[in-house]
């Protein structure tokens, strides 16, 4: 081999040994210095231990109270012949929504007045049968057999009363039916039956409706409001019935406060989340159903942990948290955290760090670029 041909082998050689770098374990950790001038931009922060509350965030849907909110279904069947609300209007418990015409109405009209035509027969044949039974003039069978007589009686009136109220029947025109009065014409009535709001019409005039069956109206109140949020099983620990919660809209317009009220028993198989029920208060009526919202849970448990402040904790490119370490020999070193709840301007860092170590704070975006140079 010629000398020429000796020089361009070893120069190929050591042109390839420069081109390879040294491979490192994704994931290591390593630790690298700075200069003095560089370390100007460097604020370091010890570790802290230290007793807190924790702050669960999640999002949320509103709902109706449940307590306070119902779907009204027709007492009666019949066709509808005059619609008394519309949506947004206050009502008060039996306050009248809607007129139904019905044969119901008459029906139970009828047996109301035959009812109570019975009674008073029995009830005066019972009277009369005493005073025969006192006087020996009657004997205890036959007595007994009057009595019970007026009690069935009795009883089939109360029942045809029942009746009336349950098809909406207003109390001074069961005055009416009793004095054996005459009264308008036989229609059936569609009564709140809570105080709220209309928040739904959900019929027509000339609709035909079947008794139980056809939903009529939604009735809610407004001032209080559901808001059913989902937390994931990991965070379950930090939520309690009785917890305080902020309740914020997309929009951020203002923020509601409401407590926990139920924490479900199951974890969804799909999400690894339990639905959390929370009772808020609605100034303004500003919550609306079906509206989105973040909700913030302050646990009222107390734990200890690692807090760090919100500035320390950075990401990769893969969204992995991780912070800088300041070591005793002066260098830095990068470690991936678990993060944790988060309290105002800190965090809780589950696992990673421990008592003793020292975070970088600031200038931690400046040792992520100088490391990656």
């Amino acid at each position: 081999m010629t000398t020429d041909r000796r020089l361009l082998l070893l120069t190929v050689v050591v042109c390839a040994a420069c081109g390879r770098t040294t491979a490192r374990p994704e994931g290591a950790t390593a630790a690298f210095g700075l200069t003095e001038n560089q370390r100007v931009r460097i604020h370091v922060s010890p570790v802290d231990v230290a007793t807190f509350r924790p702050t669960v965030e999640v999002s949320g849907t509103v709902a109706f109270d449940g307590d306070h909110s119902t779907q009204v279904l027709a007492p009666i069947s019949g066709p509808v012949t005059r619609i008394l609300v519309e949506p947004g209007a206050a009502v008060t418990a039996g306050q009248p929504l809607a007129y139904v015409s019905s044969p119901d109405f008459s029906a139970a009209v009828g047996a109301y007045r035959k009812a109570q035509a019975a009674a008073s027969n029995a009830l005066r044949i019972a009277a009369r049968d005493s005073a025969l039974f006192a006087n020996d003039a009657l004997a205890r069978q036959d007595l007994e057999q009057a009595q019970t007589d007026a009690a069935s009686a009795v009883a089939d009136r109360d029942a045809a009363l029942d009746q009336l109220h349950a098809i909406g029947v207003d109390s001074a025109t069961i005055e009416a039916i009793r004095q054996n009065q005459p009264i308008q014409v036989p229609q059936g009535v569609i009564r709140s039956p809570l105080p709220g709001s209309v928040v739904e019409r959900l019929i027509t005039p000339g609709q035909l409706l079947q008794a139980g069956q056809t939903p009529t109206f939604t009735v809610a109140r407004l001032s209080t409001m559901w808001v059913m949020g989902n937390v994931f099983e990991h965070d379950l620990p930090d939520v309690a019935v009785g917890d305080p919660v902020d309740v914020e809209p997309s929009d951020s317009s203002r923020t509601y406060h409401g407590r926990v009220d139920y924490v479900g028993a199951l974890v969804s198989a799909d999400t690894r989340a339990t639905t959390v029920r929370i009772i808020t208060e609605n100034p303004g009526e500003g919550l609306k159903k079906d509206m989105y919202v973040r909700l913030a849970i302050h646990s009222l448990h107390a734990r200890r942990g690692v807090l760090v402040p919100t500035s320390a904790v950075l990401r990769d490119d893969q969204n992995l948290p991780f912070v800088f370490l300041a070591k005793s020999d002066s260098s830095f070193e990068r470690r991936t955290v678990v993060v944790g709840s988060r309290l105002d301007d800190r965090l809780e860092i589950a696992s990673g760090l421990a008592a003793g170590d020292h975070v970088i704070t600031e200038g931690g975006l400046f040792l992520q670029f100088a490391q990656n140079q």
